[in-house]
């Protein structure tokens, strides 16, 4: 797409917590946006800031030539793309979809065969960052297509995030963002553990953040995560019940693939443990709430 090409219109689908902001950064880039949401009322605010609405992801595919999701899992991909009202019905030869969600990549290839079937091309690139990220367009986006496919969207990628790769083919960008929650989870278990042990040993672990933040265990998840588990605020910026699902994805994607993973194997139990006894809608981060319970106070000198 040259510099001075009209955009495309832009389908949205999926109008939750990340999705809703990502939709608005498109508007505030000056693209024409079409949304839908399964609860119509998350169309509102959009719709009043110059989205168009769609009734069906079907009606939506024969408004946009490109059309984004943010979705909760690999089923709800599945039936909006394929289902009775899906866009599949619509979307004519030579749109592309453009899917931020994270599922399974072995899904993912899928989608991509059966979508291509019809001429239409779809990108897996899934996103990192939160809510604020979403909100300000400056979303991490690691993208599986082809490499023209991208090239073409790479426009609208920018629009929702400040850093944009291209990591290979279909289900590429579903690899990389597993690898992504294996990293930050298993930080958040080692930040996690180090505030138990802290406060355990009768040492204030908001010192011991303080500490850490000037040497090598700096992150971001010591940065920002690490205030929940201090302040005791677990209202969601990413749901425990999600960043189980994105680990049971990682974990079967390593089965596929014959790769070890046993520190997202531990955290993985202890997001069950969390998400079984009620907290599934609670931040992720209050797994570390958990391990801190089991830790006994420190006994006098």
């Amino acid at each position: 797409m040259t510099s001075h090409a009209k955009p495309a219109t832009v389908g949205f689908i999926g109008l939750g917590i990340m999705g809703r902001g990502m939709a608005a950064s498109l508007l505030r880039g000056g693209h024409d946006v079409v949304v839908h949401n399964r609860g119509r009322d998350a169309e509102t605010t959009l719709a009043a800031a110059g989205a168009r609405r769609a009734a069906t992801p079907a009606e939506l595919g024969g408004m946009a030539r490109v059309v984004m999701l943010c979705l909760s899992d690999t089923e709800a991909v599945q039936a909006v793309l394929f289902g009775p009202q899906g866009l599949a019905l619509a979307l004519p030869a030579g749109s592309y979809v453009i899917d931020t969600s994270t599922i399974s990549a072995s899904a993912t290839r899928e989608h991509a065969r059966r979508l291509a079937e019809q001429g239409v091309a779809l990108l897996d690139a899934p996103v990192s960052g939160g809510q604020q990220a979403a909100e300000q367009g400056a979303l991490s986006c690691m993208v599986g297509a082809a490499q023209g496919d991208f090239d073409v969207c790479l426009p609208y990628l920018q629009a929702i995030a400040s850093r944009v790769v291209h990591v290979g083919g279909h289900g590429a960008g579903q690899v990389a963002k597993a690898c992504n929650q294996v990293a930050v989870s298993a930080v958040m278990l080692g930040v996690a553990e180090a505030f138990s042990l802290a406060r355990a040993s009768g040492v204030d672990p908001a010192a011991v953040r303080e500490a850490l933040l000037g040497g090598a265990a700096r992150s971001a998840v010591l940065e920002k995560n690490a205030l929940r588990l201090l302040q005791d605020d677990y209202q969601p910026g990413f749901r425990a019940g999600l960043m189980r699902k994105d680990l049971r994805l990682a974990l079967d994607a390593a089965r596929d693939a014959g790769a070890c993973l046993p520190v997202a194997a531990t955290t993985l139990q202890w997001l069950e443990a969390l998400c079984n006894t009620g907290h599934a809608d609670e931040d992720w981060s209050a797994v570390g709430r958990l391990i801190g319970e089991l830790a006994r106070p420190a006994q006098p000198a």
